[in-house]
């Protein structure tokens, strides 16, 4: 069976030991024998609905060639679209920010609307937030960087410090006052709690950002969304989104296939997976989401986070609800 073509798949638990390694340059397509638009796809669990067509009959031979997929982490994807290196991404919305010249596509969106359970800020029960004075952040995703630091403001802690870190609850927690963990690691972190406190005997806080952040604001979570570079600015009109919407919705209607798969790739329960993939994580880029967006942007303004950005209807065309 002839899949869409996927280079590097991610390994088991790869996030978690080292990112980004023998990732293929996109440099090295050579344009005039591979005229596919490329793009930069999440290398984590929670974009597998999106991806449903991309990987599985009857479309996967179709969309390949059509498609180049490359997966990456989420500050990459972002980086890769900016430098025209993908033609699109599934990218950081803070991303659009730095790069206002990048266009969304309709549709599709990784984001939450209560609890995630992978966006975690995890201190210790000793130390209130205000008395937070060191974040270990991992470098995965600018977004979720950005979201905690919207937060630490309204905390009463604007002035806590954040240090760029791999992964590991254990080191980061060494160096830092609290960590963030991002992705498959936050889910794995959360399944190893009662290990983790049954072998060190430390008492930790674990803290659902995006909860965190719907409790203050009343906003969903926005993570990422589909977006593409200025070279691939003008295919927008023939149609392009709707490839990427029908895979989302194909993906969403085979959740327990998705589930058997991800089960064999992460130490995570099947009733987890499925609980995170229909529960926790919303697909849809609807109303409620793009004023998500807007919310963040000028909550990120205000608190000199990220140079200010407007969201507007226009720019996404039709809004799928």
């Amino acid at each position: 069976m002839h899949r869409a073509e996927l280079t590097n798949p991610f390994p088991r638990a790869h996030f978690a030991v080292n990112r980004g390694a023998g990732i293929v340059s996109l440099r090295n397509v050579n344009q005039a024998q591979d005229a596919r638009l490329r793009i930069a796809a999440i290398g984590f669990l929670n974009p597998a609905p999106l991806m449903w067509d991309f990987e599985h009959p009857p479309l996967a031979d179709k969309l390949a060639r059509r498609y180049r997929i490359d997966r990456m982490t989420p500050v990459e994807c972002a980086a890769r679209l900016a430098t025209g290196q993908a033609d699109i991404g599934l990218i950081p919305i803070a991303a659009l920010a730095t790069s206002p010249e990048l266009r969304i596509l309709p549709g599709c969106t990784i984001a939450s609307k209560g609890r995630v359970r992978s966006l975690l800020l995890v201190h210790r029960a000793s130390r209130p937030l205000t008395a937070l004075q060191s974040v270990a952040a991992d470098t995965a995703s600018r977004t979720t960087i950005a979201y905690a630091r919207i937060l630490f403001h309204k905390w009463g802690n604007p002035a806590i410090q954040f240090l760029p870190m791999v992964a590991d609850l254990d080191l980061m927690l060494e160096r830092a006052d609290a960590a963030i963990l991002i992705g498959d690691p936050a889910l794995l972190a959360l399944e190893e709690r009662s290990n983790r406190m049954e072998r060190t005997g430390e008492e930790l806080v674990y803290r659902d950002l995006a909860a965190e952040w719907n409790a203050l604001t009343g906003l969903p979570f926005v993570s990422a969304v589909w977006s593409a570079g200025v070279a691939c600015s003008r295919l927008l009109d023939e149609n392009i989104a709707d490839d990427f919407i029908q895979s989302r919705d194909h993906g969403l209607a085979n959740i327990d296939a998705l589930v058997a798969e991800w089960a064999k790739r992460l130490p995570i329960s099947e009733s987890t997976i499925r609980s995170y993939l229909t529960g926790n994580i919303h697909y849809v880029l609807d109303e409620e989401c793009v004023e998500g967006m807007r919310g963040f942007f000028r909550m990120a303004a205000e608190c000199g986070v990220l140079p200010p950005y407007t969201v507007t209807v226009e720019e996404l065309g039709c809004i799928d609800i």
